[in-house]
């Protein structure tokens, strides 16, 4: 005889009703459009180097309650000394945030701390907050970031920076920014703090606008060293004529940042040449899917190489004189002040 097998309603257990429950209630919960103040909003920030250490450190003067996180500790401790506390993962210091920033060093570090689905900030973050990265990344990381932030209910803004460490000392960047227009300025609060918001578009945008602003970057440093080497090389007195053309037509935010630098042989980070060969590569990459030939780019990208080669990619950007020195068997001596 056939068996007839009795078979029990499903009922959810009590633990997925009350999952479920949660989750609708959390994504129903209505998004705060307040404006921003120390009172309302506390701050997640990962990465604490030369860049990240002084643009946090405007937002714990400015009164914010700031929680920070970077994988070597030391280089946090100066922002908990004036009142940050520590958190052990992205994932705890944004459960603990309503707006989290990062700059960090890579788009693999950046996909780390914002989408690794155990720690990473957004699987800590409630509906309504804000991710806000800082990094010079891809753009395309960008928007994979802005729809993972969507579909958990909230937001994504790319903000790279530039200024260099003097900029993010002075709180003069210039920040880039991508995403959702109100959402851009409703954080300008924040953003004021660190220097001047340009809105450029939606998602990515921000990223696409840094990476112009890159290749602007490499033609002119490597203008300015080629000017240098051949002034040494005619017998110019080097000092004088950067201050003669400082203030002419040659004149740039690269004279004015790392001219004297150039001249006490001061290749101190203010921007890391492995950042840099990592920032000149994604632009060539997006050249190559535009189908882009930029020729001055490419040169650039291959010279900031050699200096990894040499093992100078721990220095800053300015070092690039280096590589033209090594090029022409020359060397533009020290001055002594």
């Amino acid at each position: 005889m056939p068996t007839t097998l009795l078979r029990r309603p499903l009922t959810p257990s009590l633990s997925l009703v009350s999952s479920f429950i949660l989750r609708r209630s959390m994504a129903s919960k209505p998004i705060s459009t307040d404006p921003i103040t120390p009172s309302n909003t506390r701050i997640g920030w990962i990465g604490t180097g030369v860049m990240g250490r002084s643009m946090c450190g405007h937002l714990i003067k400015a009164g914010y309650s700031v929680t920070v996180f970077n994988r070597t500790i030391s280089k946090a401790e100066t922002l908990l000394s004036m009142g940050a506390k520590l958190a052990d993962s992205p994932n705890s210091l944004a459960s603990q945030s309503d707006v989290v920033f990062s700059i960090v060093g890579y788009p693999s570090d950046v996909r780390h701390v914002i989408l690794d689905p155990h720690s990473g900030a957004l699987s800590g973050l409630s509906p309504g907050g804000i991710l806000v990265d800082m990094t010079t990344s891809e753009p395309s990381l960008a928007e994979e970031i802005s729809k993972a932030a969507s579909s958990v209910n909230c937001f994504s803004v790319d903000a790279p920076v530039s200024g260099g460490d003097l900029g993010a000392k002075n709180g003069k960047l210039s920040i880039f920014a991508g995403g959702d227009e109100a959402t851009v300025r409703r954080l300008d609060p924040l953003f004021s703090l660190m220097g001047k918001v340009n809105f450029m578009g939606g998602s990515g945008k921000g990223q696409f606008a840094k990476l112009a602003n890159q290749i602007t970057i490499a033609s002119t440093m490597l203008g300015l060293v080629e000017g240098i080497i051949y002034a040494h090389k005619a017998g110019l007195d080097v000092r004088k004529f950067l201050e003669a053309i400082a203030t002419g037509a040659a004149g740039s935010k690269s004279i004015d940042l790392y001219g004297e630098r150039i001249l006490k042989r001061d290749f101190d980070p203010g921007f890391y040449v492995n950042h840099f060969v990592k920032d000149l590569g994604i632009c060539l990459k997006e050249c190559e899917r535009m189908g882009l030939a930029l020729p001055g780019l490419a040169l650039a990208q291959q010279l900031y190489l050699s200096l990894k080669a040499h093992g100078e990619g721990g220095l800053g950007t300015q070092a690039l004189i280096l590589a033209l020195e090594r090029l022409n068997n020359v060397s533009v001596q020290p001055l002594v002040t």
